[in-house]
């Protein structure tokens, strides 16, 4: 299967859909390091978009659409919020666009 890819534009009008929905967030910190937390999608700016943990994280919590499209930030759509609003920004449960995955749970 072709995986789908994004632009920037595509980037930031899919992390503008998910505003206030509840993510996984995994951040690539580089030589194996790897963070992971789940938090809501706070705030979408023109240049970066903010995510508001669930526990207190020593990890950052606002990116640059740049690190979604090269890889070094997955976000993975919690699989209620994915039903309740049947699909976001055009991806239904279980379908993947870059590194942004909605599960269904």
């Amino acid at each position: 299967m072709i995986k789908k890819s994004l632009d920037y534009g595509k980037a930031k009008s899919l992390i503008a859909a998910l505003k206030a929905s509840k993510v996984k967030v995994t951040q690539n910190l580089g030589r194996n390091k790897f963070v992971t937390y789940r938090g809501v999608v706070t705030g979408v700016y023109p240049a970066l978009f903010t995510v508001s943990p669930d526990e207190p994280t020593n990890g950052k919590t606002s990116f640059s659409y740049s690190e979604l499209l090269c890889g070094h930030l997955d976000l993975d759509v919690d699989g209620p919020a994915a039903k309740e609003r049947g699909d976001i920004a055009g991806l239904k449960p279980g379908e993947t666009c870059g590194n942004v995955t909605v599960t269904a749970v």
